[in-house]
Parts: structure tokens; C-alpha cells; sequence
């Protein structure tokens, strides 16, 4: 765990325009710079940085954040990678809590990297060095430039050959690697020997793995790396950093089934595909996979083996939906995968089919028709209560499992009229909670302020959160999304939490809180430069709109008491201050 304070140094030293420089060229335009976004394809510059507020924000694609934020989405790493970048950049030391297995865990990676590294070279050489390589890789149309690229090697057909390269062969570090295996007579042998070679790499670039595709005949046709302190295949995704500039220039992801695929797709021009390793599609691959892109296409054969797939990505992908986010499901005609497709249809072919994938919601509720483990073609009678309560049943544990509350509720709605309930039946049936709506209190209670009103101070205060201490928290409601971002942000300025005049320091303290959504909706209107003397103002209207409308508020409500029963001389007094204050008030507005 970083500490908060260490986050809020780190962004205090550190000037958002040099970190974003060292990606991409900027030029000044105004009190801001600007640039082509490198998150989406624009010919006209709509990416800006602000020195000031030390935050950028694209108003072509909407992407936003801090210098934090820049790297995460720039580099596709983690949170504490990130900070561990940056901080690294500046010569600070990242505080956090070690434990002494996660030290050990720490040195004992490092060699195995260095192994990796080393193995993957002799791969690279080999392949120079076979013919027969070289002529498989042309015949699967690839030229030596994407080979280059991706890093392909060669494994000879010699037991040890990584002897040529490790002169200590019994190193235990190549067995820890998996690259050498020790049989049950104490043998050693190289474990991948006569196959094409293709380096998995880590975000930072670092080999962690190894994909082996098997020369003519033989099984199994890909062999993998198996699992080691350097690899977990249900986290890591083939091809990802290579696409990370095509992905982000397209806002989609593509994710195949096997390396070949990658490859092939990335030599015909469809650059922004990525692979799973073998196995299933986890949940950490969607985790991953949701943070790169706004739509994500899983890409699956038609076959039952791929129907499959397509039902466990499914599955996988609904605890990490996002409302403005779509997956999608794309399950290949006939019998060919994606790189024989490409090579025999063309890219643009492909891209067609890319582009008219099943959404995830007509899928989801395709599958939900269907009774589980009963094959494709059988499906629940809907003409009878029976079979509407058993799709209701089906449906239950999926729903429950949708992130993204705006698109559940429009998947509940698909499934209720299916089953000829309303959709509070089938929320009540499944344990869904509603979406939360902000209502206007029933008349006779105390107004709340207007939702544009929560708008119009909570962007005010992003601007410059030191204006929080101005804001009068007893008449902000907090039953809003709005509202309680103000009383949160607040409380953090009051309680020494969040420095003044960093609009990036903002973001990071809201990164993964509740009160996170409300601000995100606001970031392009705070990243529009406005006037000071303007913003103040406007401030300072909203606040008196506010004050007087509380003071109306009150007012009616003493007015009808005094005219149903009267007034208590204390109240009668305290009506008389109000109608004199509402008069002070309204003149100095």
C-alpha cells in the first residue's frame, strides 16, 4: 500500500508537461499545450495539458487524469508500476509496507529475468540460422520486419540446446523459468525443441513466458510456458504491448485465441489484437483488457469448442462492465480462424466482421434463453409459466453479476418481457438493487438544491478546491451524487487531505472512491480554460442562489405553520430575522 502522502508529494514535485513530453511532442497554445491524442487516431490536435492544473484531457476521446494517469493509460501499467516510474524518474524512493516474503519474492525474480532475457536472444539467433523456419514463417505470410517486431525465434530439435548459450545447464534458475525439465531419472532436457518461438512479454518489455508452435505435424501444435514466479497465463495477454498504440488508436481491442493469429492480423494491417495464453479468458484478462480500450471483441471459431469460450468470456467479462463500454463477441464464419480469414478475405473483410460483432447484451440474453448444458439449438419454452420461470432462474446468477448498473437494467428490462413480468419483478425475483434515482422530495419537506446547481459548485471547487471551506455543507444535500462529492471533498480540504490549486492531486485522491463518476463527468468542463474573475463569480451567484432559496425554504414553512395554528413567539421572531435577511440578501444579489 502507497501511502496517500507519498502520492500528493510525487505529484506536487513533478510537472505534468515534462512527463507527457517524454511520450509525445507538445506545443504551446495558450496558458495549456497541446497535441494529437495518442489514445485515438485525430488529424487535428484536441489533446491538451495543463500546466496549471496539472491534468490533460482530450476532448476528442475524453481521456483525462494525472501524470499518474497519463502513464497507466500511456504504457498500459498498473497503478503502483506507475508511481514506481514516475518516482524512479525524479530520484524518489517509493514508501510501502514489505513484507520479508515479498523482498525474497523480489530477488528471486530478478535472475529469472535476466534468464528470460538471455534464452529468448538464442531463440532469436537460431531462427536466422534454419531454413526451415524461416520458410514456414513465409508461408504463413510473414516477412522478416514482423518477426523483428514480435521478436520470433527458433528452438532446434537438439535435446539441450540451450547448452550453446548456458554453460551452466544445471542452473536451477532454467528450470524455475521453465525452460529446462528434469525427468524422473534426474535428465535434464530442453523443454522447447524444434518450434517457432514467441516471446511473451511483460508491460515493461520483460520476457516472462514463451509460446512454442510445433514445425509440420506433431502435438500438442502450441506449447506454453508453464506457470512460474515470472509467469501466471490467466493474467498475461500476448501481443499487448505491441498493440498498445494501435488499441488506442482504434479505442478496441481484439482479443484472438492463439499467437499465430496476432501475428498474421498485425502483418496485414490489423495491429490492435492480442491473444490469451492458452486457456480460458480469466477475469484478470478482462480487468486488463476494460482499462485499454472502449470496446473490447473477443474473437472465438464456431465450433462447440468455441462456443464455449465465448460463454465463459461472457461470464467472465460481467463483473467488470462499465456503462459507456462495450464487449462484444465475435464468432468467425466457417472454419477458419482469424490470421486464415485475413490472408484469404483481406483486412478489410475482417474489419467488417470486427465491426458487426454481437454486443454482449444480445448475447447474454441469446444464452440466457437456453437451458445450461443442453446444447446450442435447445432453448426454454417461453410459451408456458413453466418455461418463463425457468429463464427467470437462468437469468438470476448472471444479472447479479453485471457491474455496470445502467446496462443491467437494460438487460433486466429485455428479460422481463420474456418472462412477462415487469422489471421490479424480476429485480425483486434476482436481488437486484434499482438504479438510485434523485427525486425531488414530496411537497411539504424541505427543498433540496437543484442537481445544476451541486453541478455548477462541485466543478467550482475542482477548479479550486480551497473554495470548499466556503461552501455552507448544512444546506448541501448529500443524497446526491454531486452533493456527496462536495461534502467529501470538503471534509478532505477542512482535514488537511488535499493541497490547493492541483487538479491532477484531485484525481488520484478520488481514484477508485465512490465520489469518483460525479468528478469524472465534469473534466471537460473543467479542463476548458475559463476566466477567474468569471468562475469566481458564477461561485459566488450559485452560493447566494443557494442561501436564498434555503431561506425561501424556511420561510414557507414557518408562514404555513403561523397560518394553520401560529407561531410560538420565538419562531414568530425567528420568521421576522428571516424576512429581513431574504430582503439583505435579494438586494445584494
Amino acid at each position: 500500500m502507497i501511502p496517500e502522502s507519498f502520492i500528493q508529494e510525487l505529484l506536487g514535485r513533478l510537472d505534468i508537461v515534462d512527463v507527457v513530453e517524454r511520450y509525445v511532442p507538445l506545443r504551446k497554445a495558450g496558458a495549456n499545450y497541446s497535441a494529437c491524442c495518442p489514445f485515438h487516431s485525430e488529424k487535428t490536435p484536441s489533446f491538451t495539458v495543463s500546466p496549471a492544473k496539472q491534468f490533460y484531457h482530450c476532448f476528442g476521446c475524453g481521456a483525462h487524469g494525472s501524470a499518474i494517469g497519463f502513464v497507466m493509460q500511456y504504457s498500459g501499467l498498473g497503478f503502483i508500476d506507475a508511481v514506481e516510474d514516475l518516482a524512479a524518474h525524479i530520484g524518489l524512493q517509493v514508501p510501502r509496507e514489505t513484507s520479508v516474503q515479498r523482498v525474497a519474492d523480489s530477488a528471486r525474480k530478478a535472475p529469472l529475468t535476466e534468464v528470460m532475457a538471455r534464452a529468448a536472444g538464442f531463440y532469436r539467433q537460431q531462427l536466422k540460422a534454419s531454413p526451415k523456419a524461416i520458410d514456414y514463417l513465409k508461408r504463413r505470410g510473414l516477412t522478416g520486419e514482423i518477426a523483428a517486431r514480435f521478436g520470433l525465434g527458433y528452438a532446434p530439435e537438439d535435446w539441450q540446446s540451450l547448452q550453446k548459450t548456458f554453460s551452466n545447464y544445471d542452473d536451477v534458475a532454467l528450470v524455475e523459468c521453465g525452460l529446462v525439465i528434469v525427468n524422473e531419472q534426474g535428465r535434464r532436457y530442453d523443454r522447447f525443441r524444434d518450434r517457432v518461438m514467441f516471446p511473451i512479454l511483460d508491460q515493461r518489455g520483460n520476457v516472462i513466458g514463451f509460446g512454442g508452435r510445433v514445425i509440420g505435424e506433431g502435438e500438442p501444435k502450441y506449447l506454453n510456458s508453464p506457470e512460474t514466479p515470472l509467469f501466471e497465463k490467466g493474467r498475461e495477454l500476448y501481443g499487448l504491448l505491441q498493440a498498445r498504440k494501435a488499441i488506442h488508436e482504434a479505442d478496441t481491442v481484439i482479443v484472438v485465441e492463439g499467437y499465430m493469429d496476432v501475428v498474421g492480423l498485425a502483418q496485414l494491417g490489423v495491429e490492435n489484437a492480442v491473444a490469451s495464453l492458452g486457456t480460458a479468458t480469466t477475469e484478470m484478462h478482462v480487468h486488463k483488457l476494460i482499462k485499454q480500450a472502449r470496446r473490447v471483441v473477443f474473437c472465438f471459431d464456431r465450433d462447440k469448442a468455441g462456443d464455449r469460450a465465448a460463454r465463459r468470456a461472457m461470464e467472465a467479462s460481467l463483473n467488470h462492465l462499465i456503462d459507456g463500454k462495450s464487449v462484444e463477441i465475435l464468432q468467425m464464419p466457417g472454419d477458419q480462424d482469424p490470421d486464415e480469414y485475413i490472408r484469404e478475405n483481406g483486412k478489410e473483410a475482417f474489419q467488417h466482421l470486427v465491426l458487426n460483432a454481437t454486443r454482449l447484451s444480445e448475447y447474454l440474453v441469446r444464452e440466457i434463453k437456453k437451458p445450461a448444458n443442453q446444447g446450442s439449438d435447445k432453448q426454454f419454452n417461453l410459451s408456458t409459466a413453466e418455461g418463463r420461470t425457468q429463464l427467470v432462474e437462468e437469468a438470476k446468477p448472471l444479472l447479479q453479476k453485471i457491474s455496470a448498473p445502467v446496462l443491467r437494467v437494460q438487460i433486466t428490462n429485455e428479460i422481463a418481457k420474456l418472462a412477462q413480468l415487469t422489471q421490479a419483478e424480476i429485480e425483486a425475483q434476482c436481488g437486484l438493487k434499482p438504479l438510485a434515482r434523485y427525486r425531488t422530495p414530496p411537497r411539504g419537506q424541505k427543498r433540496t438544491v437543484e442537481v445544476s446547481k451541486l453541478r455548477t459548485l462541485l466543478k467550482a471547487i475542482l477548479e479550486r478546491p480551497e473554495r470548499a471551506a466556503r461552501v455552507p455543507l448544512d444546506i448541501i444535500p448529500d443524497d446526491h451524487p454531486d452533493g456527496a462529492a462536495l461534502h467529501f471533498i470538503a471534509r478532505a480540504f477542512e482535514q488537511g487531505e488535499l493541497p490547493t490549486g492541483n487538479h491532477g492531486v484531485m484525481l488520484e485522491f478520488l481514484r477508485g472512491s465512490s465520489h469518483e463518476a460525479a468528478v469524472m463527468a465534469l473534466v471537460e468542463a473543467v479542463a476548458t480554460e475559463t476566466d477567474e474573475a468569471s468562475s469566481e463569480k458564477e461561485f459566488e451567484e450559485t452560493l447566494g442562489s443557494i442561501r436564498i432559496q434555503e431561506l425561501k425554504s424556511e420561510i414557507a414553512a414557518l408562514t404555513a405553520m403561523e397560518r394553520q395554528g401560529g407561531l410560538p413567539p420565538d419562531e414568530r421572531r425567528r420568521l421576522a430575522e428571516l424576512l429581513v435577511r431574504k430582503t439583505g440578501e435579494s438586494q445584494g444579489n
